[in-house]
């Protein structure tokens, strides 16, 4: 019998967190399951403020066929640079010796999370367990953080994208998310020798996400427990994270005030979310509302729960990141107000598809003008320009399609961790 390669995902978040790269990487992990043997490396759950009361600094556990070893790390408050730091060197040092101990591993695949250090884990790794390391970037650092002046010493910025370029450049693959992420990949080798690289879409559950009305009684009851029946709702699902700008849009919802059937609807945690709740609460905004994240078996509902979805993006992060809730909203059918860089990913998903708007990020008088025209549509156009978001999912960005792009990049990385060999019979 043929051995199984082993593969030793160093991913941060995993089941049961809910960030959006754990949800992708398990659904990717379990498929990948009977393909190869895999070992999963991640922090314990807490992205949302999971609790878990593990005493120990490594806890090993198993999701199906999947071994997961799981860090105890400090717990983080996002608002502070501080303890940012102090989770991330944590995660750095214990990810590595979790690593290291990981015997028999063909391909290390590691994240750009944290910023540059998710990379020089594998780069490490491969160095000293002469493995093979597939580089998935679904952000770019030290840009995305340049993009929001998130500190302004240049010496770090330059020392980063160093470490980070290195790891691009001894990784066996790179990952991105994106076409104009390809890009900015080549833009950072212009001159010398670009590495390889592959484009995989992120993606949702199509099966599981689908068109639903809003007279569904998971939805009903959802909108009346909120107070939300009869409303124009305009939902932003999702990280309330650094790179959105939603400091600033929040107070596009000044503009309807006095409009008592619309309401901005926020559904998540992260950096912000206290800066815009305490925004709202002093300028008496009764048409913002916030919600936790929901569990993601209640997702097809949250989300057919809003008329337009929010997708958005700082300015200055085209090429940078993509935001994955585009996914989410497109297999659900809804209009996407996209505020967001012209030649950015999701503006040519939206463009392509016809699902919605695009405004340039920081045009917020344009975020007014494109909610009211999306207003004064009859339900009928906005369930039709919803509607074309699911039906270009379905033909472009399914999960099958990307996850077995993934396979096909793991089996032949793995197929040449020893150059040379062929894969061992097990006895």
């Amino acid at each position: 019998m043929i051995r199984k390669r082993k593969i030793t995902f160093v991913i941060n978040y995993f089941y049961p967190d809910l960030a959006a790269t754990s949800q992708l990487m398990t659904e990717l992990t379990k498929y990948l399951q009977y393909d190869f043997t895999i070992t999963v490396i991640a922090a314990q759950p807490g992205y949302a403020g999971e609790n878990h009361d593990s005493k120990k600094l490594f806890e090993e556990a198993y999701v199906e066929n999947i071994k997961v070893v799981r860090i105890k790390l400090p717990e983080v408050n996002k608002n502070s640079k501080i303890s940012r730091i102090k989770y991330i060197s944590s995660y750095f040092l214990l990810a590595n010796l979790a690593l290291l101990k990981e015997k028999g591993t063909d391909v290390i695949f590691t994240i750009s999370q944290p910023p540059v250090l998710g990379g020089l884990i594998g780069t490490i790794g491969k160095l000293l367990k002469r493995s093979r390391h597939i580089y998935s970037i679904h952000d770019f650092n030290p840009e995305q953080a340049q993009a929001v002046a998130y500190t302004n010493n240049q010496t770090v910025f330059k020392i980063a994208k160093a470490i980070d370029k290195l790891n691009c450049s001894y990784a066996d693959q790179v990952l991105v998310v994106g076409e104009d992420m390809a890009e900015t990949l080549r833009g950072r080798f212009e001159g010398g020798k670009v590495p390889k690289h592959t484009v995989i879409s992120n993606w949702t559950d199509e099966d599981a996400i689908v068109p639903l009305e809003k007279n569904e009684p998971e939805i009903r009851e959802f909108l009346e427990m909120h107070g939300l029946q009869d409303k124009f709702i305009v939902m932003y699902s999702g990280n309330l994270g650094l790179y959105y700008d939603l400091e600033n849009l929040i107070q596009v919802s000044k503009e309807f005030v006095g409009q008592p059937d619309i309401v901005f609807l926020f559904i998540g945690e992260g950096a912000v979310k206290q800066r815009i709740q305490t925004y709202a609460l002093e300028n008496k905004l009764e048409n913002v509302k916030f919600l936790p994240y929901q569990p993601k078996e209640f997702l097809k509902y949250s989300l057919n729960a809003a008329d337009v979805h929010l997708v958005v993006n700082q300015k200055g992060i085209k090429g940078v990141s993509v935001p994955s809730k585009i996914y989410g909203v497109m297999a659900a059918g809804k209009p996407v107000l996209g505020v967001l860089e012209q030649g950015s990913e999701v503006q040519r998903l939206i463009f392509e598809s016809g699902a919605g708007l695009v405004i340039e990020p920081q045009n917020y008088q344009g975020v007014v003008h494109a909610i009211n025209y999306l207003r004064s549509l009859d339900g009928d156009e906005l369930k039709a320009m919803g509607l074309k978001g699911r039906s270009y999912l379905e033909k472009n960005l399914t999960r099958d399609t990307s996850i077995n792009k993934y396979r096909d990049v793991l089996q032949t990385v793995s197929d040449h961790s020893q150059p040379g060999a062929t894969r061992p019979i097990e006895q």
